[in-house]
């Protein structure tokens, strides 16, 4: 009975020893939703981030086309808030550079974007 009480323990205290990593990735994983500057012009979009615990990568997956590396990136995991800086192809080649701010709570993820005189907002969920 005691080497079952031991191992019962050993195995929970393990298992307690992997939470801490794991609530403390929020970001890591493939977010879908839309954004746009206003609720009748909304896009959908999916973004795949990576957060080591100190840097934050990724990329935006549009629907048709390839990925757009995010730059500029930050993630304050006591406060929920991320920054993230890309430039995406606008129409006749030029890049249109967009800066996106958001705050992550549980598995949402929302907040504004800007680029030159345009503004709007987006809503994502973690798959």
């Amino acid at each position: 009975m005691h080497r079952i009480t031991t191992g019962l323990f050993c195995l929970l205290f393990s298992l307690i020893l992997t939470l801490p990593a794991v609530a403390q990735d929020p970001l890591t994983g493939t977010w879908t939703g839309d954004w746009g500057p206003s609720p009748g012009d909304r896009n959908q979009v999916t973004l795949e981030l990576k957060w080591d615990g100190k840097a934050l990568s990724g990329s935006v997956m549009p629907p048709n086309g390839k990925p757009i590396p995010i730059q500029k990136s930050s993630f304050d995991a006591k406060t929920g808030a991320v920054h993230f800086e890309a430039d995406a192809p606008g129409r006749g080649g030029a890049p249109i550079h967009y800066v996106v701010d958001g705050k992550v709570t549980g598995n949402s993820m929302s907040g504004a974007w800007t680029h030159d005189n345009r503004k709007g907002d987006f809503k994502l969920t973690k798959k």
